[in-house]
């Protein structure tokens, strides 16, 4: 009559099976959750990084036509173009004396 005597180590064993499989279980199910959370995760990060882009688009359009003024534009041209008049001008002096 000994098998039917719960000894310690039977009552670990049965214990023991049902629990591994319980924790098995749960492993499965958190990974399962977690990588469906992941691939949500991604779909909101691809969204949330068009509108960044679009927003930083139309933010640069709005500091273009507000912040820096034509004037100021044309100013910077004409400067600009005087300055490269001046260097064509020194490069063909400088072509100009030799042979």
């Amino acid at each position: 009559m000994q098998s039917l005597d719960p000894s310690l180590t039977w009552l670990i064993t049965a214990l023991e099976a049902p629990l591994a499989v319980a924790v098995v279980w749960m492993l499965h199910k958190i990974r399962s959750d977690l990588d469906r959370r992941v691939d949500r995760g991604d779909d909101k990060a691809a969204d949330g990084l068009g509108r960044t882009r679009e927003d930083l688009a139309a933010f640069k359009i709005e500091v273009a036509r507000t912040y820096v003024p034509l004037s100021l534009i044309r100013d910077v041209d004409r400067r600009l173009t005087e300055h490269l008049v001046r260097i064509e001008q020194r490069l063909d002096e400088i072509r100009g004396d030799r042979p």
